[in-house]
């Protein structure tokens, strides 16, 4: 990316997809060129030719070879305009048209077709390989996976490559590098609705994440009223969340939180988890976590705790809590002896310094469980390899990061979407972490570009690109329009401050636009006239694209949870984007030495007053307040315009 972003996009906005497809006779002779798939797979290499899907496709899946999986290609292979899907137990010896093997790697089917590409299979936990072969007649894809997870992650690759006009000679290998990649949701404010997870559940499955925890704060029953059994009603809509989840083959993690009240050492306490648990076990979940954040821990909820463990204090804490988890973790064992291990979150959960708290509990804690830790701070600037190895340390094992981007449920993300791509996390964590969840924002849809970005680190963190993973979220809400993906890569531009809980921003707000607009200052400054109206002629452009985003994001190719959650953002966008048409206006006419200049920039001022009331949708996010687009950046330029050039 550089400094032209915006204008880059601006150009793209006005082009729109003019892209013709290709002849057949074109496709032949056209080269052979290497996709872009996203999470990046950890080795791709290129061969001989390229396949086109046609419209007849013989499907030949391997026994044992999962339904709904099957039935994804289907839908593939429909998307991509094949309207004869054939069947075939078998693969011919010499085969004609084009066929598509599917199945893991246990099934001879799938060995022998690899080995038609001089291959084996992708043989770590959640792998999968993808061979595919050109011949002169049609071709063969096949799809391996080592074990049913793995299968599952190869026709998401499938869909990829299926968008291009033709699908390449190729061999991919490819797993995950840490083994739990997803989403908690685990922010204060208004919870999603059932409608929003089973979006976003959908929308995981696509990114190859594997967990999402459903832990939201304001869930009175996981929480507040933690002892009480769910409503029938309510509990039926979970069975509904954590089908949606098996489908996609995501592991669905309840967690409760019974901090705040809990008694540690009451035996009844545990029979109330133990109750909880066996009614969620009823409708299909088999993993449990238990949240221990945001508490205290200099006071006790019963006088049987300070009984047992003595004063309260963070050592006492310490105990309490690893001894309780302890409890559960065996309950769980003799309930469901293939859960996943417990998953907890300390209440030092914020750095990796050494503490009484920290101590107690890696000295008493089951080391089945997993502990989660938010990095080095609540909200942290960076990670780095050693912060992971310290946690390690302090803990007694990996660590799962909580990492808190792109929640906005704090003071400083007032008025704000968090859509920066997800950066200044170092390649490497994988072999110090036990995977990363993201907190989402309140706005489920507009998450997607940053949750995109931490699964496609979790599952190869060392050739993980932020920008092209970036533009490959917008690419994805667009629908794979090439107009509405600039104009949404420009809108993010303007939401792409990333604020910690000081008064420093871990990203910087609007870095495409701020390079153009710093461009214009200092054209005007430099005092050549040429240079000057050529900046001057790139400003209108830039504000031309920033005023007319918004009408194409709403035109009807993204999708309408996004542009719902992002309404009074767009709304807010086109009135700054006509103040600085209007900023740009006056410019020309100051350098024109008009006297409508002035008029110009009165106007200007007026709009962006009018931009800068718009308020943030009422109870979506845990704090209200006026929206900001570009602030620090836009705003500024906007006031500081009209002395720039004496009229």
């Amino acid at each position: 990316m550089n400094k032209l972003f915006t204008c880059a996009a601006i150009l793209m906005l006005g082009a729109g997809n003019v892209l013709a497809q290709p002849t057949i006779n074109q496709l032949s002779a056209s080269a052979v060129t290497m996709p872009m798939i996203f999470p990046a797979p950890q080795s791709i290499e290129l061969g001989k030719g390229t396949i086109l899907l046609g419209k007849s496709v013989t499907l030949v899946a391997a026994p044992g070879t999962d339904a709904e999986t099957l039935a994804q290609v289907r839908e593939i292979l429909t998307g991509a305009g094949v309207n004869n899907i054939l069947t075939a137990q078998r693969l011919p010896s010499n085969p004609e048209g084009n066929y598509i093997v599917i199945g893991t790697g246990k099934a001879s089917l799938i060995s022998q077709a690899l080995k038609q590409s001089g291959t084996v299979i992708d043989t770590h936990a959640e792998g999968y390989t993808i061979a595919t072969i050109a011949r002169a007649n049609g071709g063969i894809i096949t799809l391996a996976g080592h074990d049913a997870d793995g299968l599952f992650h190869a026709v998401q690759t499938l869909s990829q490559l299926a968008q291009r006009a033709v699908i390449p000679a190729l061999v991919i290998q490819d797993h995950p590098a840490m083994p739990i990649r997803g989403t908690i949701e685990g922010f204060y404010g208004a919870p999603w609705t059932m409608e929003n997870r089973t979006k976003h559940l959908n929308f995981l499955a696509g990114v190859k994440a594997n967990t999402y925890v459903y832990s939201p704060k304001d869930d009175p029953y996981a929480r507040d009223r933690w002892r009480e059994d769910y409503p029938k009603t309510t509990l039926a809509e979970l069975g509904k969340l954590v089908a949606t989840a098996r489908r996609n083959h995501i592991n669905f993690v309840y967690a409760i939180s019974p901090g705040p009240t809990v008694c540690f050492s009451d035996p009844a306490e545990l029979k109330l988890i133990e109750r909880k648990f066996d009614a969620l076990r009823s409708i299909g979940v088999h993993n449990f976590y238990v949240a221990l954040d945001d508490i205290e821990y200099t006071k006790w909820n019963c006088e049987l705790d300070k009984k047992t463990f003595g004063a309260p204090g963070a050592e006492a804490a310490g105990v309490a809590q690893a001894r309780f988890l302890n409890a559960v973790q065996a309950s769980l064992n003799a309930h469901d002896p293939d859960a996943r291990p417990l998953i907890m979150v300390p209440t030092e959960y914020y750095d990796a310094k050494e503490s009484p708290y920290k101590a107690a509990l890696r000295k008493n804690l089951d080391p089945k469980i997993v502990v989660q830790w938010t990095g080095t701070d609540v909200v942290p600037p960076a990670i780095a390899t050693t912060d992971a190895q310290a946690a390690t340390k302090a803990f007694g094992r990996k660590t799962l990061l909580w990492d808190n981007y792109p929640v906005n449920d704090y003071a400083q993300t007032i008025g704000r979407l968090l859509l920066a791509p997800y950066t200044r996390r170092e390649a490497g964590l994988a072999e110090g972490l036990s995977g990363i969840l993201s907190n989402p924002m309140n706005q489920e849809a507009a998450s997607r570009p940053a949750v995109t970005g931490v699964a496609a680190f979790a599952w190869n963190d060392k050739a993980y690109d932020a920008n092209r993973t970036w533009h490959f979220s917008a690419r994805e809400l667009a629908g794979g329009d090439e107009r509405t993906t600039a104009a949404l890569l420009t809108f993010f531009d303007t939401q792409h401050i990333a604020p910690t809980f000081g008064n420093q921003p871990w990203q910087e707000q609007a870095p495409h636009l701020k390079a153009t607009l710093d461009d214009v200052r200092e054209a005007i400054a430099g005092g050549d006239a040429a240079s000057r109206q050529k900046a001057i002629n790139n400003l209108i452009q830039c504000a031309d694209g920033l005023a007319t985003a918004s009408d194409i994001i709403l035109s009807g190719t993204v999708d309408p949870a996004f542009a719902q959650e992002a309404r009074p953002w767009l709304d807010a966008l086109q009135l700054w984007g006509r103040a600085l048409q209007l900023t740009a206006a006056g410019l020309n006419a100051a350098d024109q030495q008009s006297a409508a200049a002035a008029r110009y920039f009165a106007n200007a001022k007026k709009l962006a007053a009018e931009a800068a009331a718009v308020q943030s949708i009422k109870g979506a996010t845990r704090f209200d307040g006026p929206i900001k687009i570009a602030d620090g950046v836009l705003d500024s330029f906007i006031a500081d315009a009209p002395k720039l050039i004496a009229f």
